[in-house]
């Protein structure tokens, strides 16, 4: 099982739920930590063996002890997968890239669909045969329409998780609400750097020499969301911004794929406007 936990920092914290977990026989496999000394928040994931134990008992007898420390925590089977909902729009090498991996096994989701603005004959090249597709066009005068489709579909399908895959259209700010937590964007400029659209042509114009992609929280305020995971490529001075398009989309599709299996192992906490990710 996976425990995951942030709450104000105090001394104790590591021994009582050591403890817990020792006293209900369970055997700790792996624990990381982390104390904000800015903000005084403390952070932990811990992954256990529960053989024996009585699932459903640890979680009642683990929220007594989560009250006492005020702690936001959550407590998931690792053979529980996360229920996921992929958008895409005509850029498709981050969808195609998920989808393979999920095919190979690397990431341990549920897909429960595919969403784009675009008809699936866009992606007639990539294998999307056993996945839903739902075809939402969306313009100015549609958006709230469509958005409301898409809300009820997340809803139908119980999904967990939203990943915009290069979904090129800005989400409202009362559908980023709802996703609180939930949506991840792959932004395809290092942030805070270049933000909203067309970031190469905008990079290229301040002539970096290094261009990135970032994994984000979806909020309301654009590509400014908590962010998760990022990565860098040099460039020259050689290098037009179709260049930059070309060689970006391999940091896309990595820096989304790492972001994704992060949040699905239950690796990143939410810290005000950043995050803590325990990477493996």
């Amino acid at each position: 099982m996976i425990l995951t936990l942030s709450c104000p920092d105090q001394r104790g914290i590591v021994a009582k739920v050591s403890a817990f977990l020792f006293e209900r026989g369970c055997n700790i496999l792996d624990a990381q930590q982390f104390d904000d000394q800015e903000t005084g928040q403390f952070f932990m994931r811990v992954v256990f063996d529960a053989d024996g134990a009585d699932r459903e008992a640890l979680r009642g007898d683990f929220g007594a002890l989560a009250d006492g420390f005020k702690m936001k925590w959550t407590l998931r089977n690792r053979a529980d997968r996360y229920r996921v909902l992929l958008l895409a729009s005509k850029f498709d090498h981050c969808l195609a890239d998920l989808v393979y991996r999920w095919r190979i096994g690397e990431l341990p989701m549920d897909i429960t669909g595919v969403v784009s603005n675009h008809p699936a004959e866009t992606y007639a090249h990539i294998d999307l045969s056993d996945l839903p597709f739902h075809h939402l066009p969306v313009t100015k005068e549609t958006k709230f329409e469509q958005e409301a489709e898409l809300w009820k579909l997340i809803q139908e399908t119980k999904t967990d998780i939203v990943v915009l895959a290069r979904y090129m259209q800005v989400l409202s700010d009362g559908l980023s609400a709802k996703l609180q937590g939930r949506c991840i964007n792959i932004h395809h400029s290092f942030l805070p750097g270049f933000k909203g659209a067309k970031p190469y042509h905008q990079a290229h114009a301040r002539g970096v020499k290094l261009i990135g992609a970032s994994a984000h929280y979806v909020t309301g305020d654009l590509d400014e969301g908590p962010i998760i995971e990022q990565d860098v490529e040099r460039i020259s001075h050689r290098d037009t911004p179709e260049d930059l398009v070309r060689k970006g989309r391999d940091i896309e599709r990595r820096v989304l794929a790492r972001a994704l299996r992060y949040r699905l192992e239950d690796r990143v906490l939410l810290n005000g406007r950043k995050t803590v990710v325990f990477t493996d």
